[in-house]
């Protein structure tokens, strides 16, 4: 019997492989991929970013054995349009999803992930993955928006922004799909997500998969099994203890995914990426009772609390362990870091924004995969170049239709390697900055569509 090698090189990286037999035989062997999004998780809620009231053990363990990102960004600072921009690699104020999608299906038929973007699971997919998603979507409630019908082989989950973690009966609006079929589920919803998880990484483990883990946690409606609730009885505020029992559930939940992972023997062949779709919402409606200290603001708001979330990714078998990284990256990262660990070079024509971030944890790249970043949502935008962020902030402005800066003299500048809770205005003391930024920020919205539809969704362009 003959031994062959093979050498595969994807994203910087090379990869040997050994097998027996005829060297046609010979495959590379594709890791899986796991995307585990949070929902209005604060940026202080884990251990490793500081929390000290709720242990988080297995989101940990992602960055004790992983990279964590301390300048972690996704480019919503509320829930659609982050998804958007994970599904696509892409900014989504670039096919006009710019604001978050409300309501129910009647209402919104025309509302949805253009079907002109190809996702992260139609590339993989095409690509012989087998792709399943579990969780929330927030992407378009009509059937040509569905899951299904964007990728995903398999879904269990939600099609709209939030969902009862306690609902038995099927739901006439907003209901919990299997498949395609509304489905009446008595479980506690997190734990169902992550037995859904466990399951489908068990029943898929020969084949590479990509596993798009969507939790609603820790979205309102502030809902907790009494499971949970007594492992937080010294917390006094009811929120905040109901808060933490639902993280709690998340965590176990990530823990079980993990450890399916090991029963099978592919932590080491698995590419895993965790982060929260937005900051907490501490102001506002929907308060949940998290925490973005140390850093200023809220869930839709472009300060710092709203758009920078924790931001893990693990890969044992290729990324050492351990690391903390500094520069910023940003959720649009997802799709071209997959990509390239899969070995798959995306088409010319997909003007990604998202960059494959492995060179850069690997040490082969030096520098920052971004130059430069940029937010808008309505009426506030935010752009950060280097350690300066030039931010416009309104209480109304993600309410609002986009417009231009205006008024320089109304923008705050900030220095975030020496101020990350924003809490010193430098505008006035450079206003050259002031004016370099905003140029550069004038020229990337000048290349954005019009939004799809206004906020709330009800209200839509002709």
């Amino acid at each position: 019997m003959k031994l062959y090698l093979r050498i595969f090189s994807a994203a910087g990286t090379a990869f040997i492989f050994f097998s027996f037999g005829n060297p046609c035989e010979a495959q590379v062997k594709r890791p899986n991929i796991i995307v585990i999004v949070a929902d209005d998780m604060g940026y202080a809620d884990i251990g490793v970013q500081g929390g000290k009231d709720i242990p988080t053990p297995n989101i940990d363990s992602l960055a004790r054995n992983g990279v964590r990102f301390t300048d972690g960004y996704v480019t919503g600072p509320y829930c659609s349009p982050t998804r958007a921009g994970l599904m696509t690699g892409r900014y989504p104020q670039r096919f006009g999803h710019e604001f978050n999608i409300l309501g129910h299906r009647a209402e919104h038929s025309d509302v949805g992930l253009p079907l002109t973007e190809k996702t992260i699971a139609d590339r993989l997919k095409t690509a012989g993955y087998n792709t399943a998603m579990f969780g929330k979507w927030h992407l378009g409630a009509a059937e040509r928006y569905h899951p299904m019908e964007r990728g995903f082989e398999e879904f269990f989950g939600f099609l709209e922004g939030a969902h009862s973690y306690m609902s038995p009966n099927v739901q006439e609006f907003n209901p919990l799909y299997d498949g395609k079929k509304p489905v009446a589920e008595p479980a506690y919803l997190t734990d169902v997500l992550a037995g859904r998880a466990v399951e489908f990484i068990g029943r898929k483990r020969t084949q590479p998969f990509f596993l798009y883990l969507a939790f609603n946690a820790v979205h309102t409606p502030m809902e907790a099994t009494e499971q949970y609730l007594k492992r937080f009885a010294h917390i006094q505020d009811e929120r905040r203890r109901t808060y933490a029992a639902m993280l709690a559930a998340m965590d176990d939940g990530i823990g079980k995914t993990l450890g399916a992972l090991r029963a099978a023997n592919l932590e080491e062949n698995t590419l895993i990426f965790f982060f929260s779709d937005n900051g907490g919402p501490t102001i506002y409606g929907g308060l949940n009772g998290s925490s973005n200290a140390p850093l200023k603001g809220s869930k839709r708001q472009t300060w710092e609390g709203g758009i920078r979330v924790p931001f893990i990714v693990q890969w044992k078998g290729r990324i050492a362990g351990g690391k903390i990284y500094s520069r910023p990256i940003i959720q649009l990262d997802v799709m071209p870091t997959a990509l390239a660990a899969a070995g798959i070079k995306p088409q010319r024509q997909s003007n990604l924004d998202g960059v494959n971030i492995l060179p850069f944890l690997t040490g082969r790249s030096a520098g920052s995969p971004h130059d430069i970043l940029y937010w808008r949502l309505g009426g506030i935008m935010a752009v950060r170049k280097g350690d300066w962020k030039l931010v416009k902030m309104t209480e109304t402005g993600f309410q609002e239709e986009p417009a231009p800066l205006g008024d320089l003299s109304k923008l705050k500048l900030y220095n975030l390697r020496e101020d990350i809770g924003e809490m010193n205005d430098l505008a006035a003391m450079h206003p050259k900055r002031v004016r370099e930024l905003a140029l550069e920020w004038q020229r990337w919205t000048a290349r954005l569509a019009k939004p799809k539809w206004l906020w709330p969704a009800v209200q839509s362009y002709p």
